[in-house]
């Protein structure tokens, strides 16, 4: 049976950081995720500031789910590239210090076969990146969302086996268009890290529909958690909503409330 292993994103809460922490706790999560660009840059945390997050993290008997990394552009765009790699790597290195194994980053769109030359750098930027995972001791989640499960299964194939995970975003790929249970049939053995997200698909609305609290949307979450269960996943499920009124901390709540009623 799947454990449920509930998590927060922090980026949907307002205030300091062990405010934020205290309150995860608080409303049941056992871990939480971090983002390595905003709320503790990679780049510029220090020995000491670890250590801080590491002893809230014990005060409030809390994990770091993952780390994630999000990029203005993907990583088939030359472009500015290796600042970008760079950033993934501390990310991964931030993930290992705060004993964190997954570091979820580039959501976005993956170039066709039309646009051979970007794909070849994207899959070469990939193997670097599964290399240096070893060494960092985390690894990469492809958030999935603007891709079917079938594309992104399709460039995992052209990777080693187990190189590059999957951060598994239901709500995201409704939005884009995609088949959230169908996308889960064909990734499911790779997911690293669920997202427990909701959303409404319109494509006469803005961003082709729109997020809505767990429970109420189109996503249909418990046929994709005993997709998980079916491979036994082990990983976190992370609560995240994002609400423009500034009801994102309490919709958090609820949604906790939904997950422990579908495993009660």
């Amino acid at each position: 049976m799947l454990q449920l292993k509930k998590s927060v994103c922090l980026e949907c809460l307002d205030g300091p950081l062990r405010q934020k922490l205290e309150w995860a706790a608080r409303i049941g999560a056992v871990g939480v995720e971090i983002n390595a660009r905003t709320e503790v840059p990679a780049e510029s945390v220090s020995r000491t500031g670890i250590r801080q997050i590491l002893k809230w993290l014990d005060d409030f008997k809390l994990s770091v789910a993952i780390v994630s990394f999000p990029t203005r552009r993907g990583l088939d765009d030359t472009n500015d590239l290796d600042r970008r790699i760079n950033g993934i790597r501390g990310a991964m290195k931030l993930a290992n210090e705060l004993g964190c194994r997954v570091v979820s980053s580039q959501g976005h769109r993956l170039p066709d076969a039309e646009h051979a030359e970007r794909r070849q750098t994207l899959v070469s930027v990939l193997h670097d990146l599964s290399r240096h995972s070893l060494k960092a001791g985390a690894w990469l989640a492809l958030r999935a969302r603007a891709n079917s499960g079938e594309e992104l299964a399709g460039l995992l194939g052209e990777l080693p086996e187990g190189a590059i995970g999957i951060d598994f975003d239901p709500a995201g790929l409704l939005l884009y268009g995609h088949n959230p249970v169908e996308a889960m049939n064909q990734l499911s053995a790779s997911v690293l890290h669920f997202r427990a997200r909701d959303a409404v698909r319109d494509r006469d609305m803005p961003g082709g529909g729109t997020e809505v609290q767990l429970g109420r949307g189109s996503v249909d979450t418990p046929a994709l958690l005993a997709g998980l269960e079916e491979h036994a996943y082990a990983g976190y499920v992370t609560v995240e909503r994002h609400d423009v009124q500034g009801r994102s901390a309490a919709q958090c709540a609820q949604a906790m409330e939904y997950l422990d009623n579908l495993f009660s």
